[in-house]
């Protein structure tokens, strides 16, 4: 039986690797991928990330948990550039593309990473 979240045609290199995203209630974690060899490059949660009261932009939105979404895509982006990354596979699994999926790769293009 074939994986029913898994798309064949989403797939990670070293020199593009693809970020897989795992939400949950209260926090959003995501990591860079090597499928070729099977190795996680970079991982980053939430939880780590703090906001400070300037943080808050009606761009990105209002809630705690878009504004950790997003400074978490920064964080990964500084650290995928020092690991000279510069595009990524954006894998958004069975994820509607909103809300703190939409801030993490909003975080990591204003990082400088290519989506």
């Amino acid at each position: 039986m074939k994986n029913m979240y898994k798309k064949s045609s989403i797939y990670g290199t070293m020199s593009r690797p693809r970020v897989s995203i795992s939400k949950s209630n209260k926090y959003l974690s995501a990591q860079l991928i090597d499928d070729e060899r099977a190795r996680t490059i970079i991982s980053g949660s939430d939880k780590d990330v703090k906001i400070s009261k300037n943080d808050k932009s009606k761009e990105i939105g209002d809630g705690n948990k878009v504004i950790r979404a997003y400074n978490l895509g920064i964080d990964l982006a500084k650290k995928a550039k020092s690991k000279k990354i510069t595009s990524v596979v954006f894998d958004r699994g069975r994820y509607r593309y909103h809300g703190r999926v939409r801030a993490l790769a909003e975080g990591l293009r204003k990082g400088g990473i290519k989506l």
